[in-house]
């Protein structure tokens, strides 16, 4: 359907072109104490096709795939094509950087999509029940929510490249409240996989969740100081994130990002380095190919501490004079932007209890709240919930603090890395010790 789609295109007057179909199946669900209260199953399917004239370019999406609005899709792409400039650098990949092969990379779980609702219920009300039972304190929830998708991904282009892939992700949440002489406090836990079966025990998560709900009973103010700083994964996994906007080519190219002209100098401790890996094997983030079918692969941004690779698609790249990482994702409107697939910090040789041992004081931060970055300057504050270290030991729930620095100094401030690290997500970081930063209370 995508190549006759593009050869409609053609015939009309496109002198590139390309096209991408989305089926996918999704379904959500939440309990609250027991009972759902939302459920969602919804099928979609949309199409998006991008053409480049001689004088211009333009994307459309439709998510009705019969012939006669195909047709339409090709009429009105070249319509606003006719009104929409083309930029020197816009087109299609190079014939030579697109796929040759569709590796399996192992991301569809046909069977675990299979079990009846009831079974996926049944999973969030253990998680749910495991929270609310595991001590008198957690006496009520935000609930437990099951997700899990199917998607059949195709991609076609006037350049010579035709493939498609399919893939599942299965995930379950649950969010417990604790309450003690009269203060509560929330938090959660989640478990994320392609496979139903490489979901963790529903017991487990709701144990965790309920931990970290009540480890914040008692949270109490700070008095602003600069000390160490240790990140838990998920939140090193989230300054991983934070760094790799920085690293994408429409950052730098429209010159909002502290690492424009920093590509191959020293940005970090030689201890950190950050790999975005697309080629994963049941990784949450992998694929064959990126949005514009150029191949994926594995990719080291950050090696050793030293700029090696910038995160670009095909226009991007151009306009930094560089070459095509497979980094592009195609939007919802059929344009493309930049993103990452399966982003980590490579784990170090110390464990999370040697690294909050190392502190004499100082702060374990386990949520951010906000997103004070400033891209241009690196200039980072944002709102921090979590743990008091005092005398290499997590002493008491800290609350309404903020944590502030620069992000080029604090990567040149990593003093430890964990051995912590666990995929959960599409981005991800063990535990992870800053040398000093600002901690702002009261």
């Amino acid at each position: 359907m995508l190549e006759r789609l593009l050869a409609s295109a053609r015939r009309r007057g496109a002198v590139e072109a390309d096209a991408f179909l989305v089926e996918e199946e999704e379904l959500t669900l939440q309990v609250r104490l027991g009972q759902v209260e939302s459920l969602r199953h919804a099928r979609e399917r949309h199409c998006s096709l991008r053409i480049f004239t001689e004088t211009g370019s333009a994307s459309a999406t439709t998510s009705d795939l019969s012939p006669a609005a195909l047709e339409r899709l090709v009429d009105e792409t070249l319509a606003l094509a006719a009104v929409a400039r083309r930029d020197e650098h816009s087109g299609l990949p190079a014939p030579e950087a697109l796929a040759r092969a569709i590796p399996d990379l192992d991301l569809l779980d046909a069977e675990g999509h299979a079990p009846p609702l009831e079974e996926k219920i049944a999973v969030a009300r253990r998680a749910e029940a495991a929270a609310l039972g595991f001590g008198p304190r957690v006496t009520t929830s935000e609930g437990a929510e099951f997700w899990d998708r199917r998607a059949c991904v195709a991609y076609a282009s006037s350049a010579g490249f035709a493939g498609g892939f399919e893939a599942s992700i299965f995930a379950f949440s649950v969010t417990p409240v604790a309450v003690q002489d009269g203060e509560m406090q929330r938090d959660y836990w989640y478990t994320g996989a392609r496979t139903l079966a490489g979901l963790e025990p529903p017991e487990l998560v709701g144990e965790i969740a309920a931990r970290r709900a009540l480890r914040r009973l008692g949270a109490r103010k700070l008095e602003t100081q600069e000390v160490p700083v240790v990140f838990d994964p998920e939140t090193a996994a989230s300054l991983v994130r934070t760094l790799t906007i920085a690293a994408t080519g429409p950052s730098l190219y429209r010159g909002a990002s502290f690492l424009v002209g920093k590509l191959g100098e020293r940005i970090a401790t030689p201890a950190v380095t950050i790999i975005d890996d697309a080629l994963m094997p049941n990784g949450l983030g992998s694929r064959p190919f990126d949005g514009e079918g150029v191949a994926s692969r594995r990719v080291v941004l950050v090696d050793r501490g030293v700029l090696a690779s910038y995160l670009l698609d095909t226009y991007s790249a151009r306009k930094l004079g560089l070459a095509a990482t497979g980094h592009a994702m195609r939007e919802p409107g059929g344009g493309v932007g930049v993103g990452h697939t399966n982003l980590y910090l490579v784990p170090g040789p110390h464990s999370p209890e040697e690294i909050i041992a190392s502190v004499d004081r100082g702060l374990y931060v386990t949520e951010l709240i906000g997103f004070g970055v400033n891209f241009v300057t690196g200039d980072y504050s944002r709102g921090a919930v979590g743990l008091w270290i005092e005398n290499g030991e997590l002493a008491y729930p800290v609350e309404e603090i903020t944590i502030a620095g620069n992000l080029l100094k604090m990567l040149q401030d990593v003093e430890l890395v964990g051995n912590d690290l666990t995929f959960r997500d599409q981005s991800a970081a063990p535990t992870l010790k800053i040398a000093r930063m600002t901690v702002a209370g009261h």
